[in-house]
């Protein structure tokens, strides 16, 4: 079997795949691609005409697209189920990451992470300005999460879900900003989830360290 996953080693978007990947306890190759070192190869063009990451190939089949991976890795392997069978659950699930991508990402990771630990470890300075941006709308996209969380170890009901590898990728890198960690403890249920799933083996495994400048 071929399974490869292309994409950039810092993207918090391979970790949510490499996560469901050894989750599911299967063996792959990461091909790195850097999205933001221009141009993009044509052969990854080829496999992904948008140039985002990641992509997946699995034995010739190509796909791109996160949340379509990680659930393709879900269904498609054998081994421990990550979405559950009750359809309130699944949606709530679904729901989770839909909100962590549509609303979370950008201020939590592309602001606060990438502004105060990021780019000062790649020998960079942060900017203040968009660093207090992104906690402010970290604050509300955390509010809504929190509401939306069963409270505990997981984020759905008491079970590992991609709800919990998804949105733990993200508050991995928010929670190494101060402010993150900060901000992210006044959130009870989240915060409680935290506590147990920082220390995961899959977010631990797939941790990619920081650049040196």
């Amino acid at each position: 079997m071929i399974l490869e996953l292309h994409g950039y080693r810092y993207s918090v978007y391979l970790r949510i795949a490499a996560m469901t990947l050894i989750e599911k306890d299967l063996d792959w190759t990461h091909v790195e691609v850097d999205p933001f070192d221009e141009p993009i190869p044509d052969a990854y063009l080829a496999l992904n005409p948008f140039g985002r990451v990641p992509t997946l190939v699995h034995d010739g089949f190509v796909l791109y697209e996160t949340t379509a991976i990680t659930r393709y890795i879900d269904e498609a392997f054998a081994g421990i189920l990550l979405q559950p069978v009750e359809p309130e659950k699944r949606a709530r699930m679904n729901q989770i990451i839909a909100v962590a991508d549509s609303y979370g990402y950008w201020p939590m990771v592309r602001q606060v992470f990438a502004q105060r630990v990021f780019r000062p470890a790649s020998g960079g300075t942060g900017d203040e300005a968009t660093i207090a941006e992104g906690v402010e709308t970290s604050a509300r996209v955390l509010a809504a999460l929190d509401g939306l969380a069963t409270g505990g170890r997981f984020l759905v009901g008491d079970a590992l879900s991609l709800a919990d590898l998804h949105l733990g990728a993200m508050i991995a890198y928010f929670t190494a900003a101060e402010e993150g960690n900060a901000e992210l403890s006044r959130h009870p249920k989240l915060a409680e989830w935290w506590t147990a799933f920082s220390d995961w083996p899959s977010l631990r495994k797939s941790d990619p360290g920081l650049p040196s400048p």
